[in-house]
């Protein structure tokens, strides 16, 4: 590898990869499937540039394998708990991630999964592909209805968790929101109400996680959370698998502690708990929240921005700060 290269770690969209192109140096891509870690380790090798995805494990070996050459991570996400951002910055390395962009298709996706679970659409579905035999009752795959006083509870009131509040509102749902860094009670001007963890988890029919994954949050959804939480009561997860303590949540739904669950997201990926998909209270995706065309156009786009401010001696858009702020 030339030195000053910029290796890409996964293919992105045509629009992102060809904004990568525009950089004016070499440009080393993988293929569309997670590299290998050793061609990782190997194409690092004199890169002043590393735009990766959220699948890359950044830590001290990557970057020493770049050497000192190595300006900026670009990470492609929101999340950026695949990078060791401390080891980055000892080395003098930019970190960035890409917010903002993919707040709507993230909230988008909350949403479906939310009426889904909640209308037991996919269970529905099953049910009809398996060819079972119905007709129609008033007892029939009855729901949880949203829009008649539900309350939502958002664990991690930041840009994402502030859009899926305004489609729930628009629903004419309740809505409670914790993050550490709002006060424990009152509210804002758009009619949602902040409360403290354990009330969201007690008050919610639905509680939906929009929390990063750091060792604060790692299991923040444990057995006891679970067990606060109403018996009809549902959680969606589009943060991050690590968020939620898998064990004590399918002990939780097998035993109907809580109503169920959906998931986009999920603690070893790309591996599924089997367990999970032997529940007929689950709804399963793959990780998708924002894989909207333009939302994921957009994330590239803003990744090799970053790096580029960075290779150009500019601040960043979006540069993560050492302890992991914004």
């Amino acid at each position: 590898m030339s030195h000053g290269h910029v290796l890409v770690t996964r293919e992105l969209t045509d629009a992102a990869m060809a904004s990568a192109r525009e950089l004016g140096r070499e440009v080393v891509v993988g293929g569309v499937d997670p590299p290998e870690r050793g061609w990782l380790l190997d194409a690092a090798r004199g890169a002043s540039a590393i735009v990766c995805t959220l699948t890359e494990r950044i830590d001290a070996e990557v970057l020493d394998a770049a050497g000192p050459g190595l300006r900026v991570v670009a990470n492609v996400a929101v999340g950026y708990d695949n990078v060791d951002v401390p080891a980055a910055h000892e080395r003098g390395v930019t970190v960035t991630n890409t917010p903002g962009v993919l707040d709507a298709a993230t909230a988008d996706l909350t949403m479906a999964l939310l009426l889904d679970l909640a209308r037991r659409v996919s269970e529905g579905d099953r049910f009809l592909r398996a060819g079972t035999p119905w007709i129609w009752g008033p007892r029939m795959f009855v729901g949880l209805d949203v829009s008649a006083g539900c309350t939502l509870g958002i664990v991690g009131y930041g840009r994402i968790g502030r859009a899926v509040a305004r489609r729930a509102r628009a629903f004419d749902m309740r809505v409670l929101a914790y993050s550490p860094s709002l006060q424990r009670s009152g509210g804002d001007a758009d009619g949602i109400e902040y409360a403290d963890l354990s009330t969201v988890f007690e008050a919610s029919d639905i509680v939906s996680l929009h929390t990063p994954l750091t060792a604060e949050t790692r299991h923040l959804v444990d057995g006891a959370a679970l067990a606060s939480m109403r018996r009809h009561a549902l959680l969606v997860n589009t943060a991050r698998g690590g968020v939620v303590d898998t064990d004590a949540l399918v002990a939780a739904l097998r035993a109907g502690d809580i109503g169920g669950a959906a998931l986009d997201v999920f603690e070893h990926e790309p591996r599924v708990d089997p367990r999970l998909l032997e529940l007929d209270n689950v709804v399963l995706t793959p990780h998708v929240a924002s894989a909207g065309q333009s939302t994921r156009d957009r994330m590239g786009m803003l990744a090799v921005d970053n790096a580029a401010a960075v290779l150009a001696g500019e601040a960043p858009p979006t540069p993560v700060a050492v302890d992991g702020a914004r």
